[in-house]
Formats: C-alpha cells, sequence, structure tokens
C-alpha cells in the first residue's frame, strides 16, 4: 500500500484498458497536460482519443519532438479537433538539428501558428549531457540555450504558452531567458529543482505538472507539497513507462485520475476538488 502524508493512498492505478465509469458523475474531467501522442503507434492513438470520454479525460496537450511529429499532432488535432491540442517545437534531450532543419521548423510553425495551442516541448538536454559528462565524452550546450532562446522569442511574438523540458540547474537558464523576453505562461513538465528555483518559479506564476510518479516518488511529493496548488496541472508524458502500482501498464491519459487522487491526499482535498482544481488550472492556463 502507497503511503502519503501518513494516509493510505486512496487513489487506484487502471489496469490495461480498463474504463472509469466510477470517475463520471460527481467528479470533474482532468486534462493531460502533456503527452506525446503521435509516439504512440497508430492504433493506440485512435483507442485513447476514442476512449477519453468513457476515462473522464476532457483533452490532451498533444508535445511535439521536432518537425515530423509536429506534423502528426497537427494531423490528430484535425482529426480530433475537440480532444487534441498540439504543441509544436523540439526536444531537446536528441542531436541539435542543422541550420536548414531549425529553420524549416520555425517557418512551418509560423504559417500553422493559429492551430497551436503552445511551443512546445522545448528546454535543455538535462539527461543527455549528465550521461555525456558521466561517460567522459565533450558537450556543448551552448547550440541549445541558443535554440531554446529562439523558442522563447517565439512564443512572445506569437502570444503563446511554451512547454518547457527544463530540469535541475537548466532550470535557472530557463527562467533567466524567459525573464529577458518577459515570457510568464510557461510550463515546466515533471520539474525537479532547488528549493530557491522552486521558490522563484512560484513568484514569477510559472506552472508545474505533476505525472504519475507523484504516487510513489518522494522527489515529486515534496514538490507537490510545496508549490502553489493554483499553478499545478495533471500530466502523464505518456508513452512513457512508470514504476509502482503502474509497473508493466501502457501509460494512458487516465492515469491523470491517480495523480489528481494522490495530489488531492498530499495538499488535504477531497478528490472532487483536487480534480476541480487541476482541470481549472489547465483550462486557464491553456485557454481550452
Amino acid at each position: 500500500m502507497n503511503q502519503i502524508e501518513g494516509k493510505a493512498w486512496s487513489g487506484r492505478a487502471h489496469p490495461e484498458n480498463e474504463s472509469t465509469p466510477a470517475y463520471h458523475a460527481e467528479l470533474a474531467p482532468l486534462v493531460d497536460a502533456h503527452i506525446h501522442l503521435d509516439s504512440y503507434d497508430e492504433t493506440r492513438q485512435h483507442e485513447i482519443l476514442s476512449g477519453l470520454q468513457n476515462a473522464n479525460v476532457e483533452g490532451l496537450i498533444a508535445v511535439s519532438m521536432h518537425l515530423d511529429s509536429s506534423r502528426n499532432n497537427l494531423r490528430l488535432a484535425r482529426e480530433y479537433p475537440q480532444l487534441v491540442h498540439p504543441a509544436f517545437g523540439f526536444h531537446p534531450e536528441q542531436a541539435i538539428p542543422s541550420g536548414g532543419e531549425i529553420e524549416e521548423l520555425f517557418a512551418w510553425m509560423k504559417r500553422h501558428t493559429g492551430e497551436m495551442i503552445a511551443v512546445g516541448e522545448v528546454g535543455l538536454p538535462y539527461y543527455t549531457r549528465t550521461e555525456a559528462v558521466k561517460t567522459g565524452r565533450s558537450f556543448d550546450s551552448l547550440p541549445y540555450e541558443e535554440l531554446l532562446e529562439r523558442f522563447i522569442a517565439f512564443a512572445r511574438e506569437e502570444d503563446k504558452p511554451i512547454v518547457l523540458h527544463a530540469v535541475y540547474e537548466d532550470a535557472d537558464t530557463a527562467c533567466r531567458l524567459l525573464a529577458k523576453y518577459n515570457v510568464r505562461r510557461a510550463h515546466f513538465h515533471w520539474f525537479k529543482g532547488s528549493p530557491e528555483t522552486v521558490r522563484y518559479m512560484a513568484k514569477q506564476g510559472y506552472f508545474i505538472s505533476f505525472t504519475p510518479d507523484i504516487v510513489y516518488e518522494e522527489e515529486t511529493r515534496e514538490l507537490a507539497r510545496r508549490y502553489p496548488p493554483d499553478l499545478v496541472m495533471s500530466e502523464t508524458d505518456g508513452p512513457w513507462p512508470f514504476e509502482g502500482p503502474f509497473a508493466g501498464q501502457t501509460t494512458h491519459p487516465r492515469m491523470t485520475a491517480d495523480v489528481a487522487a494522490a495530489w488531492g491526499m498530499i495538499r488535504g482535498l477531497s478528490l472532487p476538488e483536487a480534480r476541480r482544481q487541476l482541470l481549472g488550472n489547465a483550462k486557464r492556463f491553456y485557454g481550452i
């Protein structure tokens, strides 16, 4: 049994393909504020989207890895316009694209600004850099910082929220660039950072989101205790797999129910209150 704040966790991990009818009658729906929808195979994509209502999930913020990923998420958004809200960008935990590829991505994003909910997923390559240093390889972070700055400038110019992959010391760099361009609508997904950075981000009104690891990961639960409840959202980062009660399951937006249950327990909220708060936060931040 999972223990949170000395109490038994009252949420549940959902077995594969299980619907959640008990969550429908009195509980607000949820938004999966960060999912790599296009990274699932096509059959699974349509299974997920056709089952969202039964899972009591109102919509998804579908973040992109690169240009082809952005195109795929736009296609899904056009096919499921009330459910899929696409964000376009370049995930930093991969090799930096060529200059021509960068220009092509920004030109494409500019053409489709009206159909994008946000810029994302963008950020800095903490895990790639850390692995390079650990194995004695050199790593140049400057091109990634320059690309992130350009995405932030784009978000400012187009008046779009920005979805960030920036953890630990990388979050400080991201915060500095956000301040440089006076971008306030920033969403740090699956965030980890120092207490000082957490306080700064909360003061700036930046949002964070919790994944299902809030059920079993102490670092995540501690952040949930400290971060203002009006600045948090639920996410899955699917298809990234989780441990604990989710081991062996395909990550699905229905797992936001487990996030809400665990977060509500930590914050001393009833389940209905927790879900209303998380839904309201996501709708307010993304304007959906």
